[in-house]
């Protein structure tokens, strides 16, 4: 495989949790070149704004463990969040999980929705609607990745294999759909 776009994606159920990872070959891949997902038994940790990091995290690592045994290596990583919460570049899920990786590997933060008053996020609309998506990166500058998720496949405001990841995520988490 060549360039590979690594998709991260985190939902919980009353007592567990899910992890999903869908790898792309290309930004505007329409369908996945491999995806996986695992069920974590767990009580998730309670969300706390500005702390999602600590609820995501672990899981994302148990991800990437899987990842890190196979033949290649991601050259990005997509996760649905922030990098970044503030223009002040106070670190959020994104620069958490860059630096778990020893700042090798390029995250891409997409959010769906603001964090507090957001001025430092590229904002992205996608489709006909009118409610952007929220872009932030670390190791690759923020204006070039919100140009790959505005071409990323799909008609509408979600790109179809972050909807993908997000659909895996929930599915192993034993959430009903």
């Amino acid at each position: 495989m060549g360039f590979l776009i690594s998709i991260l994606d985190v939902a919980y159920a009353a007592e567990s949790a899910g992890a999903a990872c869908v790898l792309a070959e290309s930004w505007n891949a329409p369908a996945p070149a491999a995806e996986f997902s695992k069920h974590v038994a767990c009580m998730p940790a309670k969300y706390e704004p500005g702390r999602f990091y600590e609820r995501e995290l672990p899981l994302l690592r148990t991800l990437i463990a899987l990842i890190d045994g196979l033949e290649f290596r991601p050259s990005v990583f997509v996760i649905d969040g922030y990098v970044w919460l503030g223009a002040k570049n106070k670190p959020g899920l994104g620069a958490h999980l860059f630096q778990s990786v020893g700042r090798a590997i390029p995250v891409v933060g997409v959010a769906k929705s603001p964090f507090g008053a957001d001025t430092w996020s590229a904002q992205v609309l996608r489709g006909k609607s009118r409610r952007p998506l929220f872009v932030t990166s670390v190791g690759l500058d923020q204006g070039k990745a919100a140009e790959l998720v505005s071409v990323m496949h799909g008609k509408h405001r979600i790109p179809t294999l972050l909807q993908r990841a997000d659909h895996l995520a929930r599915a192993a988490a034993g959430e009903s759909e």
